[in-house]
């Protein structure tokens, strides 16, 4: 298993400006940077990072063996019951953390407003300041333990793929084929979905957010994937598209024009290389084929312990430069109501000098001829 180092994420916290203390609720922050993946529920858990370099938290009773578990974090618990309820452990978390009256740095994006009437019920005295942007800004940049865990979830993912295909053949439904891809991750040490897998059939695959259903696959039509497993968490994100039996001349046409917009895509990117740029190198050879009006979505998004993180977001106008160690898919696709779509999606790290490419799985249009 590889270690991350929390405490370094944890000091990063400590240096955003203008606020006393930083507050998490559950979900992909709180994972980043202590490692502990409780779920947002009814019974509120936040986590405090203050100047002195200490963590506490409010946490339910039922839930403090969990965080016994991990004495690293040297975390102090306000813990409640269900019987006594929440807000004395609020009181006393701002009453004994010395927080009266401050500036708490908050994620507008995942505390909910009961929440945040709380601590106002607490102290009316709190004032709220949001630090969303300044916690993606953070997780933008992934560390190497990060990447490895990425790279493993695309072997992985991508050994699935294969197991698959070997076994694929028309008259399966959709949904048959998806359960045997998430089967075939799980036999192969997936901890779980980045997402629900999609797999999707001729014309079912020209929508872009579709979702799985019963076609049945039949020959010479486009069979669409889009999934992905996870590593301690991070994920891998790939599409593939393949046709069973012989493409016609306009789905060839198709699948040329959005293979080449991912090369061109792939070529441009690089480190202090606007992320509007890459956008527009694959978005051109979309265009120039004749199809523009049917490449109806941004090229791509980051990619973390969130599938879709809003850094780097490479689409239209961004002018924003990529930076090492950002992660990112590379998805241009083409969407033709009543004959279906075609992506090709790739995983891709920027490096000091140029771009990794963690996806291997080969670009090839015709499966079983």
């Amino acid at each position: 298993m590889t270690t991350i180092h929390y405490a370094r994420r944890q000091e990063k916290l400590r240096q955003i400006a203008g606020v006393d203390a930083v507050l998490l609720v559950p979900g992909a922050n709180m994972r980043y940077f202590t490692g502990l993946d409780f779920h947002l529920s009814e019974r509120p858990i936040i986590a405090f990072f203050t100047p002195d370099g200490a963590m506490s938290i409010i946490i339910p009773e039922l839930e403090v063996p969990r965080l016994n578990a991990r004495p690293d974090l040297e975390a102090r618990a306000f813990a409640w019951t269900d019987t006594a309820g929440y807000r004395e452990a609020f009181r006393q978390a701002i009453r004994d953390l010395g927080l009266s009256g401050k500036r708490l740095g908050v994620d507008g994006m995942t505390m909910r407003l009961s929440e945040w009437l709380a601590f106002l019920e607490a102290d009316p005295s709190l004032a709220a300041q949001p630090v969303e942007r300044d916690l993606v800004r953070i997780r933008a940049i992934k560390t190497p333990e990060e990447i490895e865990l990425m790279r493993q979830a695309v072997r992985l993912s991508e050994k699935a793929l294969d197991n698959l295909l070997a076994w694929v053949q028309p008259g399966l439904t959709e949904r048959q084929i998806a359960a045997r891809l998430e089967d075939e991750m799980t036999a192969l040490g997936s901890d779980g979905k980045a997402f629900e897998t999609l797999v999707q059939t001729g014309p079912n695959s020209a929508l872009p957010h579709g979702t799985t259903t019963d076609r049945v696959l039949q020959a010479d039509e486009f069979l669409l994937i889009d999934y992905g497993g996870t590593v301690q968490g991070y994920p891998a994100d790939i599409t593939r598209t393949f046709c069973l039996g012989a493409p016609s001349a306009e789905m060839q046409k198709i699948y040329a024009a959005v293979l080449a917009a991912n090369e061109a895509a792939r070529a441009a990117a690089g480190p202090g290389v606007a992320m509007g740029q890459v956008d527009r190198a694959a978005r051109e050879v979309i265009e120039a084929a004749g199809y523009g009006a049917y490449f109806i979505h941004r090229t791509g998004h980051g990619l973390g312990l969130d599938t879709h993180e809003p850094i780097p977001q490479i689409a239209a106008g961004v002018e924003d430069l990529l930076k090492p160690g950002m992660v990112f898919t590379i998805e241009p696709g083409i969407y033709v109501p009543g004959l279906g779509g075609v992506r090709v999606e790739d995983n891709v790290v920027v490096t000091e000098d140029g771009l990794e490419v963690l996806t291997s799985y080969p670009r090839q249009l015709v499966l079983k001829p």
